[in-house]
């Protein structure tokens, strides 16, 4: 009991000297506004945060994320297939994909796909 005690007191205090280096040689010592600024998202942090978007690229977005998580949604379900009783499985299934397409045809219906309005 004692050497684990030792051995995790050692493991701490080598990650903490870790720690401690990795932020103390890491620090930037060129404060440049390019270098300094997010390059991943392309918005510049240092001007107004109030600046037009395309609502239709929000929405195909949305759109792709409801989506998506349906997807992982349905994936379980294919696993599932040899495990559970048939007929429930099916019902379940159909079930569950038609109200995927009812939502696909009202966001079609909308105009919500249409990417040239």
């Amino acid at each position: 009991m004692l050497n684990l005690l030792i051995l995790a007191y050692i493991v701490f205090i080598i990650s903490m000297i870790v720690m401690i280096l990795a932020s103390l040689l890491s620090k930037k010592s060129i404060l440049d506004r390019e270098k300094m600024s997010p390059f991943e998202c392309g918005f510049d942090p240092l001007n107004s945060s109030r600046l037009p978007f395309s609502i239709q690229f929000f929405l195909i977005a949305i759109i792709f994320l409801i989506f998506d998580v349906e997807i992982a949604l349905i994936i379980p379900m294919i696993m599932i297939i040899k495990t559970s009783n048939l007929i429930t499985w099916t019902i379940t299934s159909t079930i569950f994909i038609t109200i995927l397409l009812i939502g696909l045809y009202h966001e079609w219906n909308q105009g919500a796909l249409n990417w040239s309005n």
